[in-house]
């Protein structure tokens, strides 16, 4: 199994953000409340066997945050989209108080992002491609949760911390037993242009099964960012192994569906784009997700095709063309994507 999450982790060619994000913006140095959000309107193209398209709303975001004299600060954000956790109404997604006289260790406490790796930590208005990839969705859900976190460093310091102790059930989910989970992330920034790191998660719930072993729930990450002479390169490796159940389908605001069994997946991706002189972005990503790595069937390669186009600082444009590409069967998935964003 070792080699299984070393070799991947050497071979990984790789922007994201590079902050720990703990939402989807850095907080404010303002005093006051600031208010703060973005709208990700989307036209979605599925090529099904029976083709569909939709109008809707990716996101719908509105939040508050500024600084309260002296050394705190405060966040809060809502989901508005009623596309959504099954079209339910506006929900909290982050709510969190930091103590930040230390710039090397802040602590902060409430609802926030789980500090796993480049592209979770990435906030929503700034991917580079519409989607996050697939094996994120699946490997780091839940991607927001209520806890405390520790963390320290800036874009001007060799390395940027964050670990955090949380519920382990997500943001909507009360915890019911009196395990906790552990996550943490690690970036390495020797130079300006080049920034790696590593993350970890790991955790146990109480096993729904009369007489069986509580769940246990592992997570390994590695990352690599080149950014230079207007070419962006990232990559990301995520290795995850679950005991007692594990849940697909959860990640970016979606609702995950618990089964039951042991499983170990991995996945991995790579994406590179180009600032041209005319706002343009295109964009490429690959991706490949191993469902289960126990067995030889469950390989899954997506590739985005994308063009970014930028009208102003708070103005994107994004068209996303994604080629899927099953090992034993094909199957009708490609998707067209066309989304406008604003953000204010």
């Amino acid at each position: 199994m070792l080699k299984k999450i070393i070799i991947p982790f050497i071979f990984i060619t790789v922007m994201g953000m590079n902050a720990m994000a703990q939402g989807c913006a850095e907080p404010s140095s303002e005093e006051g409340v600031n208010l703060f959000g973005y709208l990700q309107t989307q036209y979605n193209v599925t090529y099904y066997d029976d083709n569909e398209s939709t109008f809707d709303f990716n996101r719908a975001r509105i939040g508050a945050m500024g600084n309260i004299p002296y050394d705190f600060s405060y966040y809060f954000l809502l989901e508005t989209s009623p596309f959504k956790k099954d079209g339910s109404k506006a929900y909290l997604l982050d709510a969190f108080i930091t103590y930040n006289r230390y710039n090397f260790a802040k602590v902060s406490v409430g609802s926030f992002k789980a500090p796993f790796g480049l592209e979770l930590s990435t906030p929503c208005h700034s991917l580079h491609t519409i989607n996050r990839s697939k094996m994120v969705n699946e490997l780091t859900a839940p991607d927001r949760d209520m806890g405390i976190m520790l963390l320290g460093g800036s874009d001007t310091t060799l390395f940027r911390y964050a670990v955090a102790v949380t519920n382990g059930t997500g943001i909507l989910n009360k915890d019911n037993d009196t395990y906790k989970e552990v996550v943490g992330r690690l970036l390495v920034q020797p130079t300006d242009w080049l920034k790696f790191g590593g993350s970890f998660r790991a955790g146990k719930s109480e096993t729904t099964i009369a007489g069986a072993d509580d769940d246990e729930r592992t997570r390994f990450g590695g990352e690599l960012e080149f950014k230079k002479w207007n070419f962006l390169v990232q990559s990301e490796y995520i290795y995850g192994k679950d005991v007692g159940s594990y849940t697909v389908d959860g990640g970016c605001g979606g609702t995950p569906e618990v089964v039951q069994g042991d499983i170990k997946r991995s996945g991995f991706f790579v994406m590179a784009l180009y600032d041209t002189p005319w706002k343009i972005q295109p964009v490429i990503k690959y991706e490949y997700f191993d469902a289960d790595m126990d067995r030889d069937d469950n390989l899954e390669q997506i590739t985005t095709y994308g063009i970014n186009y930028f009208f102003n600082e708070w103005t994107r444009l994004q068209i996303n063309y994604e080629y899927s590409a099953e090992q034993t069967k094909e199957i009708n998935n490609d998707r067209l994507m066309i989304q406008l964003q604003v953000k204010f």
